[in-house]
């Protein structure tokens, strides 16, 4: 399954609530789920926020859910 689609149903979320949180269309966000286009960084990176996960996590890049650490930037 989807891990956009997945979480997204563990939240008993609908596809137009998390369109509307990204402020975008609801079929463009069911392309995403459903793999047909790829999504924006920019969208990506508010999931993960939203999901409390990594980008990794979305990515297939990881099965672990839990975010990395925020890390300090050092100037």
């Amino acid at each position: 399954m989807n891990r956009l689609k997945e979480l997204r149903e563990d939240k008993d979320l609908y596809q137009k609530d998390i369109a509307d949180y990204l402020k975008i269309d609801q079929s463009n966000y069911s392309k995403y789920e459903l793999e047909k286009i790829s999504i924006p960084l920019e969208y990506l990176k508010q999931l993960a926020d939203f999901y409390n996960t990594s980008t990794d996590y979305l990515l297939y890049r990881t099965d672990e859910r839990k975010p990395y650490p925020k890390s300090i930037m050092k100037k």
